[in-house]
């Protein structure tokens, strides 16, 4: 009988007990809280952070406890009943959605929280759609129960109708608003209640003004488990009511497949729900020997590693930051074991580095390790030229991961150093911050020979800056923000030929295409680009016909109405000629771009400008002056209701039209108005509209 080896034993039951997972949040929704309060009741800190008193672990960074809201992604770790849970505290805001997209990318598991009061907001909707591309299972705390107005119901009916998915309410709150206590647990059908001091909570009976409430309560959970789950359903039938025993497994296995979240609730703030939120991390959140294998390539072969530190060592990296302990790289150890001392390949460039040293992170704290296993987030120390989304893996086996994929910027800004000694300066700390960031973009301009600085938003571009005179103390002036447009095809051209006869001497170039261009449909499942052959009889090989993509993606870069990228088209290669001599894959490439090039002057095109969705919440009495502010910024209202004695609207506004709108919503509100937004693609500009160069 084959056994497994002992090393790989005692391992798999270390890793079972090993979570990786991220706080995930609109802004303000409370996560940073949650985070501090976890890393409190763990032990790994021995005094609550405040955000408002700019003492939390996570959001360490002089600029996120200035603005009181989470910037960078933070990792830190500690261990809860045994089991250590490595967690990420991701940014809230719109402009730093790549961060956490970044983030997701290395996470088995995560917490969405939610605001009780507002429910669903935004972002949130945002984050929980990115954890859907990942398939990242995650559990739900509604916070902030003890804030007036709060409602556990309508948070929950927010979650099922705008994230489409099955809420399992597994608590309910003792009192309401300023009077919340504790919840009930509905598994055990026991009180939990938290004193004043907040040092400890009481477990006891049910009282007897919310037995009834919780019975029922208990009862239609148990209704919908049996929906979902086979045994669930076994076991009620035979029994009428399911066993705690069997209630773990069930919520466990829907959690994992997405089927169904877990919600809790509580008061981060109050240190209320802490505890069971984290019992509930242990019980239904995956391990990383939960999760499938991670998946690569290499010379076109695909291949699987399991989460084994015998295995050859792969690992991704998710963020690089300079700091002065030296240029860190997050790296998630997905399979093998690294030392200190060990040579690495960036599978991408096929480049070998050479680790220094191996840090456990705790935000901005570190304590060295020797190694890091299968399962770790860690930071690496000595790698001089890894990327944001490099792969690093053992040079005797390598293996190439899927990096994240970087959002394109939408906003952007012209800097300049204000000493002309400082330009080289600038240009440095330029390179460092958009290889700390990938979504942001650095550039020359080719009229006016500004250096143009492209982000996220209005909010990541003043970060960037804001770090820039900072970190290198240099002093920068800034222009206007300028939004990022594109053009798309509004009615093509049909067969469009182009000659691509080039003789000099030498070798000579061959290429003849026939193009025809359409606009992409709306329920195209592809987005952007699409390209295809219909070429019959070997008239353009294979090859050949890839190099004509290749070019025609080229051509994307610059549209004809300002140089602008272009975006929504579909290009198909009908028909086309090749030389027995002077054809090649440069020749199609090159006949590829001017063909489409040339094809894109005779189309009818159209300039699209970025639009976000807007959400304003205001007083009753401010409603009249903040619809009338959003029309004239050429927004479309697409829904307002009432909340508390205030009103919420929700419109689509071009982001051109949004640079300032905090003041001015200031002022019509008497400072008592505030607005969230969530980029909404993009929609096509008005004639009358201005079209920068870019």
């Amino acid at each position: 009988m084959r056994t497994e080896p002992r090393h790989r034993t005692v391992h798999a039951d270390l890793l079972t007990r090993v979570r990786n997972l991220g706080i995930l949040a609109h802004v303000d929704a409370g996560k940073t809280t949650v985070t501090e309060r976890i890393l409190y009741l763990t032990g790994a800190t021995h005094k609550r952070g405040e955000v408002h008193e700019g003492t939390t672990v996570t959001d360490f960074d002089p600029q996120e406890r200035d603005r009181g809201i989470t910037i960078f992604a933070a990792a830190v770790s500690c261990v809860w009943d045994g089991h250590r849970i490595n967690l990420i505290d991701t940014p809230g805001h719109v402009d730093f959605s790549d961060e956490v997209e970044r983030s997701l990318r290395v996470l088995d598991g995560a917490i969405a929280v939610f605001d009780a009061v507002a429910g669903v907001e935004p972002q949130s909707e945002a984050v929980w759609r990115q954890a859907d591309r990942h398939a990242v299972p995650r559990i739900a705390f509604v916070n902030k129960l003890d804030r007036a107005g709060a409602d556990l119901d309508t948070a929950v009916r927010s979650i099922r109708e705008r994230l489409r998915t099955v809420p399992l309410v597994v608590q309910l709150p003792i009192g309401r608003e300023a009077g919340f206590t504790g919840v009930v647990d509905l598994l055990r059908m026991r009180a939990l209640t938290w004193s004043a001091d907040r040092d400890a909570y009481e477990d006891g009976p049910v009282p007897d003004a919310l037995r009834e409430e919780a019975e029922r309560r208990r009862r239609l959970l148990e209704e919908e488990a049996a929906e979902l789950h086979p045994t669930a359903l076994e076991e009620f039938y035979a029994r009428d009511t399911i066993s705690g025993e069997t209630f773990t497994r069930v919520l466990r296995d829907l959690t994992r497949s997405g089927e169904a979240v877990v919600v809790l609730c509580g008061s981060a703030y109050r240190d209320c729900g802490i505890e069971p939120l984290l019992e509930a991390v242990v019980a239904y959140l995956p391990s990383p020997l939960d999760v499938p294998p991670v998946r690569g390539t290499w010379d076109g072969a695909t291949q699987e590693r399991a989460a084994d530190p015998a295995d050859p060592f792969v690992g991704l990296a998710f963020k690089v930051n300079s700091t002065a302990t030296g240029r860190l790289t997050y790296v998630r150890v997905y399979a093998g074991t690294i030392q200190k001392g060990d040579a690495v390949l960036d599978a991408g460039t096929r480049r070998a580095e050479r680790i220094g040293r191996i840090l456990r992170v705790q935000a901005d704290r570190h304590t060295e390790a020797d190694r890091a296993v299968a399962g770790d987030i860690v930071a690496l120390v000595g790698l001089k030229a890894v990327r944001v989304g490099a792969t690093l893996c053992a040079p005797a086996a390598p293996l190439l991961l899927e990096p994240p994929a970087a959002a394109d910027p939408v906003v952007s800004v012209a800097v300049e150093a204000r000493r002309r000694l400082d330009t080289d300066r600038l240009a440095t700390a330029l390179a460092r911050l958009v290889e700390e960031d990938p979504s942001l973009a650095v550039r020359t301009d080719a009229e006016t020979g500004q250096t143009v600085l492209s982000g996220m938003g209005e909010l990541h571009l003043e970060v960037a800056v804001e770090k820039i005179r900072r970190s290198h103390g240099l002093d920068v002036g800034v222009g206007r923000p300028q939004v990022a447009y594109r053009e798309t095809v509004v009615r093509g051209v049909s067969g469009l030929v182009y000659r691509h006869v080039k003789q000099d001497g030498g070798a000579g170039q061959f290429a003849h295409v026939v193009l025809d261009v359409e606009p992409l449909e709306p329920d195209d499942e592809v987005s952007g680009f699409a390209f295809r052959s219909t070429v019959t009889g070997g008239r353009v090989p294979q090859e050949y016909a890839r190099a004509v993509e290749a070019g025609c993606r080229d051509a994307l870069a610059e549209g004809p109405l300002g140089g602008h990228p272009v975006t929504g088209l579909r290009v198909t290669l009908t028909d086309g000629a090749t030389h027995s001599k002077d054809s090649s894959e440069m020749a199609f490439r090159t006949a590829g771009r001017f063909g489409l090039r040339q094809a894109l002057r005779a189309s009818a095109m159209a300039l699209l400008e970025p639009v976000a969705e807007v959400t304003v919440t205001v007083p009753d009495d401010a409603v009249g002056a903040v619809l009338g502010d959003l029309a004239a910024r050429r927004g479309r209202v697409s829904g307002q209701a009432a909340r508390s004695g205030t009103a919420v609207v929700t419109a689509t506004v071009p982001l051109a039209e949004l640079f300032g709108y905090a003041s001015r919503l200031r002022s019509r509100t008497q400072g008592r108005g505030t607005f969230t937004t969530r980029a909404a693609g993009y929609a096509p500009a008005p004639a009358s509209a201005e079209r920068p160069t870019p």
